[in-house]
């Protein structure tokens, strides 16, 4: 195997993990800890995003000094030991402080991300960021799948155990790379100077912003998806609502295939696949089966191709050296929005019913699509216009 495939497996591992337990929120607090209030689950939601929102920049600027994999060693050790805890702990607020600390030191498994693309050439850019997205709804599947097996068959603290297992496993192949004389894994180092000359000006708060209020629309429909499903389908089985939850993932699979088969469009599409996207959201705002399916599979179509052009554009004006801080800092933006999801989805659903993230969410993108036309495309067309004296 290749460097980088060892690095897209790792991905994978951490993906699934991380997925175990994002539809099954409102289930779990329930199951383990009696506690059925909505704004408690949003609440959780927000402590994690806010959590990974510092963790990412933190080990971004760590890993200028101290090599990636080298981190992930020691980070995914603790993350998997802290893991353990979370399973063992009766207590609410222990499980609160150990899981949080957790996802902290978890989300340095986020570096390999950016260490992917600094060690391919920029041409196969959006190949490989298509690719790694599928790998991530992949690992959504998988994850929402062993998920809602281990919460209606087992015991849903077992998930904990299995986060355990993946965080080792992350260890062990950091270890390996970097112990083997395979693969070439010496870091990419620049000055600082350097790295802050070739990021163009304003273009993180520009996408950042932009991808704030992507992410706020996508995420708000996260939480309680599951058990909207629940009340309108007549299927009450947590591995149906985490079969019909990954349908996105599948579709990320077709998309890839389908873009494999034609030339690369780098960022281009963005504003007609959030158009498609808000088809997909109001679809999926009806309540009936086969138009909730329906909408899902055109929302993961939409959804993919939005955030993978998104990526695309951030590396396309980044460059190699500062890859992860600038994504990093990108992501602190996105994290941000899924934060502020999260601590406004549980007083949504319990104001205005399960339905209205979907009606939030369309408004949400409609606001992204007019932002990005004139951030990005109204200012182009601005300055091809020749002034008239």
């Amino acid at each position: 195997m290749k460097l980088k495939s060892f690095l897209i497996l790792m991905t994978f591992i951490a993906v699934v993990s991380d997925y175990l337990l994002h539809p099954f929120y409102p289930q779990f607090f329930e199951l383990r800890f009696g506690m059925t209030n909505p704004k408690n689950v949003g609440y959780y939601f927000a402590a994690l995003c806010f959590m990974v929102m510092i963790a990412f920049p933190f080990w971004a600027y760590v890993s200028i000094k101290v090599a990636e994999l080298q981190i992930l060693i020691y980070t995914q050790a603790i993350a998997g030991v802290l893991a353990l805890y979370c399973y063992h702990t009766n207590s609410h607020l222990n499980f609160w402080i150990l899981s949080l600390l957790m996802v902290f030191f978890k989300g340095s498994y986020l570096l390999v991300y950016p260490y992917i693309l600094k060690i391919i050439d920029k041409k196969e850019h959006t190949q490989t960021i298509a690719f790694l997205s599928v790998v991530v709804h992949l690992g959504g599947i998988l994850g929402a799948v062993i998920g809602g097996v281990t919460v209606d068959f087992i015991n849903p603290s077992s998930i904990f155990i299995i986060m355990a297992l993946g965080d080792f496993l992350q260890m062990l192949v950091s270890g390996y790379l970097l112990k083997s004389k395979k693969y070439d894994t010496t870091p990419i180092r620049m000055a600082n100077d350097s790295i802050k000359s070739t990021t163009p000006k304003n273009f993180i708060l520009k996408i950042g912003t932009l991808t704030l209020i992507l992410y706020f629309s996508d995420f708000l429909i996260r939480p309680f998806f599951s058990l909207y499903w629940e009340n309108v389908s007549i299927y009450n089985s947590k591995l149906v609502s985490g079969a019909i939850y990954a349908i996105p993932g599948f579709v990320a699979v077709v998309a890839l295939w389908i873009q494999n088969q034609r030339k690369a469009e780098g960022s281009e599409g963005i504003i007609t696949a959030l158009l498609i996207g808000v088809v997909g959201l109001t679809l999926q705002g009806i309540p009936h089966d086969s138009t909730i399916i329906i909408g899902r599979i055109i929302y993961g179509w939409a959804i993919f191709q939005g955030v993978v052009k998104f990526d695309v554009l951030v590396f396309e004006l980044s460059s190699p050296e500062s890859y992860a801080i600038d994504y990093s800092k990108v992501h602190f933006f996105q994290n941000l929005g899924v934060l502020l999801a999260s601590l406004n989805v549980g007083i949504l659903v319990e104001a205005y019913g399960l339905n209205m993230p979907f009606g939030v969410a369309c408004i949400g993108f409609l606001g992204t699509i007019l932002l990005y036309f004139l951030i990005f495309k109204f200012s182009v067309v601005s300055k091809q216009i020749p002034k008239t004296s």
